[in-house]
């Protein structure tokens, strides 16, 4: 069987221009206006979204391009001052410990069109340290816990080389330039983890526990641990007297990471399937057996023996085929028979990660012919999110939308920008701009970088525009907002 490919991609619209302001909102700039805001110093506070990462990396590029760089350029029509990021060394994206080169290089297509990290060596040595204080804070991999945690910046080498001392917290770090108005946009990660690893993580959610101290990188963090450190860092701004913006969560539903690879991936001619189908015989009768023993013995109604067998019966057809994945929600049967592990088809509601795409239709066994992956060996439980585990992050993430809405209607000076609302309209219709729409799908939609998960800039230009149209409506402004089709989408190799 063909291995399915990273990405196939027919044509690719490339661009690399700097941003520009978009003149066609606003043409007259003394009619632009703060309305009740001052901007004259501007912070931001966030992950890897506020730093501008994009293509699996941190590099020059992406940063000159966060949304919270655009949001600069624009507030300073408006009375913004200077706005400093801790910057990279070049566009590589990779970086180097002591010399010693530990971070990846950023995603570029190749001549086939697959993503691929570009090659050089880095020069972002984390630890020379950058002396601050810098307006945008924004640290990728930063959990909502993260930011509030002295020490961090032993954790993560990103605030490592722009921490003011290794004891301070990011939100000290944010406060030390006395904001006069503020963005926060984190939570994303206490979901994000979970979902990309396929659910490996624990879902502390559902476990009750509200320790982050024991949280792993791919955990559901606690609603209540996201409620205490965004309420703790709304309450810290807001004393300073600054007023801010505090973004949403989106649905990772929204995002090519988990739109791009379809669940029926397998093609199959009929002689194929047929063949497949009688190498599954066994493992469906054996099925109907268990199940049936277990009915007997009053463990289950039959109803609901009849429902798992239906949901467990592997078959394949000619044309496009759902790929064969493990779930442990399944019931057990191995203690009846060790050979009925718990697979099934993978239907619409399963989403399989961008990066599980490299692995579809191999061999695990390059001797085994048998061995395809999705098809004689399941998806295991790293490689698909299934409908359930999708079902706690969205659980989550709703709680956290929640929280954010709660908060901010608590503060006369906080409003919220629907990001969850304008990354849903990205993949759904469409974001039109002068010159063109945006889209979320991946590569080709011009709204996301090559990881999938990060915006492109012309993605980030898109989110500094709902932020402005917040803005503008929340607190009187009359700033412009930006020219998409001005901005970079992916590059090429």
């Amino acid at each position: 069987m063909k291995k399915l490919s990273y990405i196939t991609l027919a044509s690719i619209a490339l661009f690399s221009c700097d941003p520009e302001f978009d003149d066609s909102v606003n043409v007259n700039q003394k009619d632009y206006s703060a309305g009740d805001a001052d901007f004259s110093s501007f912070v931001t506070l966030g992950n890897s979204l506020t730093s501008g990462f994009a293509d699996n990396a941190l590099y020059l590029h992406g940063q000159e391009n966060s949304f919270p760089n655009i949001l600069a350029g624009q507030f300073s029509l408006v009375g913004g001052g200077e706005f400093t990021q801790p910057l990279v060394s070049d566009n590589l994206g990779g970086f180097t410990v002591g010399g010693v080169v530990t971070g990846t290089n950023r995603l570029v297509l190749n001549s086939q069109l697959s993503p691929v990290p570009i090659e050089g060596t880095p020069t972002t040595e984390i630890t020379d340290i950058q002396q601050g204080p810098f307006n945008n804070v924004g640290v990728p991999g930063a959990k909502s816990y993260h930011l509030t945690f002295p020490g961090y910046a032993a954790l993560n080498p990103y605030y490592t080389r722009f921490a003011s001392s290794p004891t301070a917290t990011v939100l000290e770090d944010a406060i030390v330039n006395n904001p006069t108005f503020y963005s926060l946009w984190i939570g994303n990660n206490d979901i994000l983890g979970y979902a990309s690893s396929g659910g490996t993580g624990i879902d502390q959610n559902a476990a009750g526990n509200v320790d982050p101290s024991t949280y792993g990188g791919g955990d559901i963090s606690h609603p209540l641990v996201v409620q205490g450190s965004i309420s703790a860092m709304i309450q810290a701004l807001d004393a300073t007297g600054a007023k801010g913006v505090i973004c949403n969560i989106p649905s990772v539903t929204d995002i090519p990471f988990f739109t791009t690879v379809p669940y029926n991936a397998i093609p199959m001619d009929t002689s194929t399937a047929e063949a497949t189908n009688t190498a599954y015989a066994q493992y469906n009768g054996g099925i109907q057996q268990a199940f049936a023993a277990l009915v007997n013995a009053g463990l289950i109604s039959q109803a609901n023996a009849d429902a798992e067998i239906a949901n467990r019966t592997i078959s394949f057809t000619a044309g496009q085929n759902a790929l064969v994945i493990l779930d442990e929600s399944l019931t057990d049967l191995t203690n009846i028979n060790p050979a009925l592990i718990s697979m099934r088809q993978a239907t619409n509601r399963d989403l399989i990660p961008l990066t599980t795409s490299g692995v579809i239709g191999t061999l695990a066994d390059p001797n085994n012919p048998a061995s395809v992956i999705g098809v004689g060996v399941p998806l295991n439980d790293g490689q698909v999110l299934t409908a359930s585990e999708y079902a706690s992050v969205e659980n989550a993430r709703t709680q956290y939308n929640s929280i954010i809405n709660s908060i901010a209607s608590s503060y006369d000076n906080v409003i919220v920008a629907d990001m969850a609302n304008g990354l849903s309209r990205l993949n759904s219709s469409g974001i039109p701009y002068n010159g063109g729409t945006l889209y979320s799908t991946f590569a080709t939609g011009g709204g996301f970088s090559l990881d999938g998960v990060h915006p492109s800039a012309q993605g980030y230009a898109a989110i500094a525009n709902i932020f402005i149209e917040s803005v503008n409506s929340g607190f009187n402004a009359n700033i412009p907002t930006v020219n998409i089709g001005n901005y970079s989408t992916i590059f090429y190799e």
